[in-house]
């Protein structure tokens, strides 16, 4: 008994660079689709946890510009107008507040950094309340700094190399003249977190003249609160704007909508593609194996028999280069990423492209449904061949 798939095999390898070429598109095809789907995947996991590292849903500011304090609040700092420290007594009295931290973040020209300078960012935190809205960040050695604490600082991990600064070690404000014992240096962290320099806010409100002024209040809302109402609560306070994570995260994916439908356009294309490669090279199997096919059919070959052999071709080669794409992506992931990078508004932190066994599974599934969709023609062509004809056609 004839061996379907071994007769479909060979019939492939008759034609290695044809069938190789039409690998290599079913290939391309699924390691874009991969990526997609993994990007799809990745960015919202990123997000959201870039989201959950703030450690607050949302942030009150000065009145400017909502976009500029939005990008702020995702790197992880605040606006640069200023607010009455007090604000924070009356926003803490609604019930929809869990916690709540005051803010002051000032940037210094610091001459030691380089032959021109460099900036030194500097967040004045509130040491009762910061750490714990921020437990999530983890020190390399030390750790925060005491409640009543006045001269004490902690220094991200890019700063405390760049400072080369370790624990003990005093640290001086330039201009200022304030010297700060360091008591914790950061574990990286991949954000904005890791160059910045954080000291207690009533230290960096006297150190910059800016006594009982804060430049933002970070507020974590209770899970059971109303925020859309909240917000409007927030609202109804002179000379503040509110900025929620909600609003930032669905406006930014919104954004990267309009890139994921660019991306999804390409994988389109590149299917169809694939699926005209593949279309192309089975029937070209077929017309040229015409006379063959037709003495199978007079020997006893059936019509479904012919229709599965084709048919066959097409998932061989569905399936194969199917799996070349998904190991593709995955050797390519962070190329992928980096790419992906390039053409969004904004990229959190973390991987971007993240596939998976599922993901992995389900591009493998509707690359072989496209594939066999593409093989019907071409199978229905060499079932319906009329064994005299192609005999005829051979003798002629």
């Amino acid at each position: 008994m004839i061996n379907i798939y071994q007769v479909a095999f060979k019939n492939l390898l008759r034609k290695k660079t044809r069938s190789a070429l039409t690998i290599v598109g079913i290939a391309l095809s699924a390691w874009v689709l991969v990526s997609l789907f993994g990007f799809n995947n990745g960015y919202e996991h990123s997000l959201n946890r870039d989201i959950d590292n703030l450690g607050y849903q949302m942030i009150v500011t000065a009145k400017g510009c909502p976009y500029e304090a939005a990008t702020l609040m995702l790197k992880g700092g605040t606006g640069l107008r200023y607010l009455k420290e007090n604000l924070t007594n009356e926003i803490i009295k609604n019930r929809e507040v869990e916690k709540i931290t005051p803010m002051l973040m000032q940037v210094v020209l610091d001459p030691n950094k380089g032959e021109s300078g460099g900036l030194a960012a500097f967040l004045g935190v509130d040491p009762a309340t910061y750490p714990a809205m921020k437990s999530f960040l983890k020190f390399q050695e030390g750790g925060w700094f005491k409640p009543d604490s006045q001269k004490e600082v902690v220094l991200g991990y890019e700063a405390a190399e760049l400072e080369q600064r370790e624990v003990g070690d005093i640290y001086l404000i330039p201009e200022k003249n304030i010297e700060l014992k360091v008591t914790g240096i950061l574990k990286r962290t991949g954000t904005q977190d890791d160059g910045t320099i954080f000291v207690p806010i009533k230290t960096l409100q006297q150190a910059f003249g800016k006594t009982g002024q804060v430049t933002g209040i970070g507020i974590k809302v209770s899970k059971d609160a109303d925020i859309a109402r909240f917000e409007d609560k927030m609202y109804n306070l002179p000379d503040v704007q509110v900025v929620s994570l909600i609003q930032v995260k669905q406006t930014i994916l919104n954004l990267v909508g309009t890139a994921k439908v660019m991306v999804l356009s390409i994988a389109i294309i590149a299917i169809v593609i694939a699926l005209l490669g593949v279309i192309n090279t089975v029937l070209m199997s077929v017309l040229e194996r015409y006379q063959e096919i037709g003495i199978l059919k007079s020997i006893g070959a059936m019509p479904l028999d012919i229709f599965r052999m084709v048919w066959t071709e097409t998932l061989i080669l569905c399936g194969i280069g199917s799996l070349v794409g998904i190991v593709l992506a995955l050797l390519l992931a962070q190329i992928s990423d980096l790419m992906i990078r390039r053409i969004i508004p904004y990229a959190p932190s973390g991987v971007l492209v993240q596939v998976d066994l599922s993901l992995m599974m389900f591009t493998l599934l509707v690359m072989v449904l496209i594939g066999l969709l593409g093989g019907i023609y071409p199978a229905w062509r060499a079932a319906n061949i009329r064994p005299l004809e192609a005999i005829r056609a051979e003798g002629e």
